[in-house]
């Protein structure tokens, strides 16, 4: 059995809602490739390798989260490494979709969401701006954790190693905001909005003393490594909707 990049499409949409987003590139379809959908491959980046190995399986369908093209790079040619991206997609067919701020935000599937679920955290509600929409989720712990095992337990999940900058008073942490990936300056969302502490995947020197000053425990596990858990929620959600597609995960050994 398949399904047709069409309607692929509309189910995506209607998942992510990524009209709601005003985001820095283009969400979904981002190249066009076979009309039927038998096989989809999903990974946290249309990188080489993603691609090579998606070409390699077969895949008619590559669902990522960091697709291929950004505002920030402006127009590019089909050149050098973009061109070992691109290509191979556009010469075996292979449909290309990307959701960024959609996927991090997302309740049901989303990065942030899928991460506190993992260490325990209830109550979710969406966190952080980016132009009026959502990019992140903040909740609370059933009892107050103890700052070293809620790093232990983040480095177990994420596979990671974890920065912690902490409060020179140590206290428990009762509630927690997460926006993933490369969220290190807002961090100060979190104060504004008293929670105890913040995870996102990256820290930056001055976030790290400055946060520590602010008594908000920071908590960095990675870009990647906080950003690998919607692309399989949603993996795992299509699986639950379209058993006859065969679905599979490209991992990547990204530490940053």
């Amino acid at each position: 059995m398949s399904i047709t990049a069409k309607t692929l499409n509309k189910y995506l949409k209607k998942l992510l809602t990524p009209e709601e987003f005003s985001d820095y590139g283009p969400n979904g379809l981002q190249i066009e490739g076979a009309l039927d959908i038998k096989k989809i491959a999903f990974a946290v980046s249309a990188t080489k390798h993603s691609v090579e190995k998606a070409v390699l399986e077969k895949a008619d369908a590559l669902i990522v989260h960091h697709g291929l093209f950004w505002k920030f790079h402006g127009t590019r040619t089909l050149t050098g490494p973009f061109a070992k991206r691109v290509l191979p997609l556009v010469k075996n067919e292979i449909n290309l979709f990307a959701y960024h701020l959609p996927l991090d935000a997302n309740l049901e599937v989303g990065n942030a969401a899928t991460v506190a679920r993992k260490i325990g955290l209830e109550n979710l509600v969406p966190f952080g701006d980016y132009k009026g929409s959502p990019t992140g989720v903040k909740g609370k712990f059933k009892t107050p954790q103890d700052p070293l095992q809620l790093k232990a337990l983040l480095k177990t999940e994420l596979n990671h190693d974890i920065i912690h900058s902490n409060p020179e008073e140590v206290t428990k942490i009762s509630s927690m905001g997460i926006i993933t990936g490369g969220a290190n300056g807002d961090w100060v969302k979190a104060l504004r909005a008293g929670l105890d502490s913040y995870l996102t995947g990256e820290i930056s020197e001055h976030d790290w003393h400055e946060a520590k000053e602010s008594e908000v425990h920071f908590f960095a596990g990675g870009h990647h490594a906080t950003e690998q858990f919607g692309i399989q929620a949603v993996m795992e959600k299509i699986r639950e909707d379209h058993a006859s597609l065969e679905l599979f995960y490209i991992d990547s050994e990204n530490p940053a």
